[in-house]
Parts: C-alpha cells; structure tokens; sequence
C-alpha cells in the first residue's frame, strides 16, 4: 500500500490541476484520485484522503475523512465551508483568494457603464429599428466607494481613478492604498454610503456583515446613488433592498450575487424596475482555473515540506 499521501479532486474537471502538479513535479509524491462533485468517495479513499480541492462538499463528508487536514476551496468566499458542522478545527482551510482578477473589477466596471451609459437600452430600441437619442452619464468626477477594500478592490479603486472617479473605501485595518483617496475603518461604512454616487459591495459574510445593508443603510445612501453586489447575496436584506428602489430612497442595484443561486424565478429581483440581474458572471474567466491551479499547487509543495500554507483562512475574521 502506498504511503504518499491522498489527494481528493472534486472538482468538474481535474486535468488543468494535475498538469501543474506534474509540471511542478510534485504529482509524484501524492496519491491523487478524482472524485465527481457532490458525490461520496469510496470507503477507502475516505478513511485515507489527507488533501481535497472542492467547490463544496456533501453534508457530513468531512466527518467520515479522519485524516483530511487541508481543505482547499476553489472559491475565495468561504461562508459556505465555515458554516459546515463537520468542518474541525484540526481542518486547515485555505480559500482562492487573488484568482479573480483582472476579471471581477472589469465586469463591475462593466456595471458601472451599464448603468450610465444606456447601450442596453439602445440595444432594445434597435430590435425595433427606433432611432432613440440617448445622454450618458460621465463616471469622471463621480464617488465610488468600495465596501471591501481587498485585492480585488484594490486593483477596481486604480482602474477606476484612471477613469477620473474618485474612490473612498472600507477596509478593516486602514491604510494608504493607491487610487483611493481615503480609506476607512470598517466601523465607519455609513460615511462611504453617504458620500458615494456608486456603492460597491466586495466584502465577505461573516457575522459582522450579515444583512450589512438594510433599510437603515439604504436611508443613508444618496438618492440618486447606485448598489452594486460582487461580494455575497447575504450582504443584502432582500426585502428591504427591493423597498429601496421602488420608494425611490435610492436609483438603483446592480446584483451578480443571491443568497439562493440560480436566482427563483419567483424572487422579486427579477421583476423590480431598477434592479439588474446578473448570473453570478463577475470573477469567471478563461484562466482562471489555471491561476487556482497555480495556488494549488504552491500549497502543495508547502503541504509536503511543512511550509505555511498561502491564502489561510481566518475563522476568526470568517474570511
């Protein structure tokens, strides 16, 4: 019996991350077995799996593993595995952090066009042959303000001062970043609400950003302003976000993330004037298994060396 240890790949298509670790000549020293996800292993690569890579995981699994000790999720949200009951705390649980750029802050970009240019609208006006005359609104000398001033909204505050916005933000331990003009403590979120024109949601759930934005918050955005959520659906109070738009407290949400995904066809999102649908599009690309790969496959080096591992999650901070 092989004495490597066991790598678990539930994942829908395992062959870009077994090139890297061949690649990087570590396939060798693991015993690596494909497992379909949302399917249960086999009793045996149960009792000896010590490494997994997954989206998610049945309910129960981790229990039934008694030698798994390093989770690597494929996604740099991690709410859903540190709600689990069987997740322990001898599990090591690393997330994807860093593998969505340059992806997420283009497609919120694409958002903020989306919003201020009207191409969607003159798209449909063409489907009838009208000549509609249309204004855009200049995103130059407009405030964005970034709730979750992380990579990915760092990399969006740059791209964005280029276009000549001026950028404020929250971050738990502030400090001058570049293309933000101020950054705050996550303790002040309602002066960001309150002097944004676009507020940008990047921040993961944990128990302090629950149900953040309610209609308390909502009050305290301009009316004129606009929500934007790539972070997680559970950020939102849904009820009170729909109130919001159709008492007109504020313009407008753009929402690429739900608490229930695909979105029910029943959910009042869909039908609410001024809120924009998107099918959880914002940090897919092309490459980016490769870039998760390329994470991966550092940490499994670091795993058979005893190194630390990168993008460790704090259970803790829930992030």
């Amino acid at each position: 019996m092989t004495t490597k240890p066991l790598m678990l790949l539930s994942i829908p298509d395992s062959k870009v991350f077994r090139e890297g670790l061949e690649k990087a000549g570590i396939a060798g020293h693991y015993e690596i077995a494909d497992v379909a996800p949302g399917t249960k292993p086999d009793a045996d690569k149960l009792a000896r799996a010590e490494v997994m890579l997954a989206f998610a995981a049945p309910p129960g699994l981790l229990a039934e593993m008694p030698r798994l000790k390093w989770v690597q999720a494929m996604t740099a949200g991690v709410d859903q595995w540190l709600a689990r009951k069987d997740l322990r705390p001898s599990h090591l649980l690393t997330a994807a952090r860093g593998t969505h750029l340059p992806q997420m802050p283009e497609n919120i970009l694409g958002a903020l066009f989306h919003i201020t240019k009207k191409y969607h609208q003159i798209a449909l006006a063409q489907t009838d042959s009208k000549w509609v005359r249309s204004m855009s609104v200049p995103l130059a000398g407009k405030t964005l303000g970034i709730l979750g001033l992380g990579a990915i909204g760092q990399d969006l505050a740059v791209k964005a001062a280029a276009l000549g916005m001026s950028v404020i933000g929250t971050k738990n331990a502030p400090e001058p970043l570049a293309g933000v003009d101020n950054v705050y403590p996550s303790e002040q979120v309602d002066e960001v609400l309150a002097a944004s024109d676009f507020v940008v949601l990047l921040l993961p759930v944990t128990p302090k950003t629950e149900n953040l934005i309610n209609a308390q918050r909502l009050a305290r955005m301009k009316k004129d302003a606009w929500l934007v959520n790539f972070g997680r659906g559970a950020l939102i109070v849904d009820d009170d976000l729909v109130a919001a738009v159709e008492a007109k407290t504020i313009a407008g949400a753009v929402l690429d993330v739900f608490r229930t995904e695909p979105l029910p066809s029943e959910h009042p999102f869909w039908k609410t004037a001024g809120i924009s649908v998107l099918p959880h599009i914002g940090g897919g690309h092309p490459t980016r298994d490769r870039m998760v790969a390329e994470l991966f496959n550092e940490n499994a080096r670091r795993y058979l060396a005893g190194e630390p591992l990168k993008e460790v999650v704090d259970r803790v901070r829930g992030y």
